[in-house]
């Protein structure tokens, strides 16, 4: 007999191993993310992937935004400048590609959390106040504060793709916003 998933949110499923306590909210938030978003696109319509109902984002390009954010704030807090592969997978965020499922996406999101995750692990508490530069600019930040937002933002874009996923598939096109 299989023991059913644990329903409960992730952060109600205690402490996750080998993660530092200081940075389990941000690794248990990946890991909801994750979840929810596996149970409301693991079927989605490839049809509806670029579409932007009411001139929304697409679902396409939250998904490819989830994985380009998360990578971009992880670089920054390890004290490092976008790559070139960065900057061009940033330029195509939100371009309709052909050759995109939902399943590619959803598995390149998988394994930025992967990498996310092993970040997290690797992150020494007593550098969590450490100053860290944003983008060209360096504006300020830390690597909590980076650690926090790659958390909070993929939650909003989470929701927004939700929403979006759903009314889509509702067959809602205009829904007089």
């Amino acid at each position: 007999m299989t023991t059913p998933p644990d329903s409960r949110e992730v952060w109600l499923r205690g402490p996750l191993p080998d993660m530092p306590a200081l940075v389990q909210p941000v690794a248990h938030a990946l890991l909801q993310a994750r979840e929810e978003l596996h149970a409301a696109l693991d079927d989605f319509p490839a049809e509806l992937l670029w579409q932007q109902p009411a001139g929304v984002a697409s679902v396409g390009f939250h998904l490819q935004h989830l994985t380009g954010v998360l990578d971009r704030l992880l670089t920054y807090a390890r004290c490092q400048f976008l790559s070139e592969t960065q900057q061009a997978y940033l330029a195509a965020e939100g371009q309709a590609q052909a050759d995109l499922t939902p399943a590619a996406l959803l598995q390149a999101f998988d394994a930025q959390v992967d990498r996310a995750l092993a970040q997290l692990r690797a992150t020494d508490p007593a550098t969590l106040t450490t100053a860290r530069g944003v983008g060209r600019a360096q504006l300020p930040s830390t690597i909590i504060g980076l650690l926090t937002h790659a958390a909070e933002h993929t939650m909003r874009h989470l929701g927004q793709l939700l929403v979006t996923a759903r009314v889509l598939r509702a067959g809602i096109t205009n829904p007089g916003f």
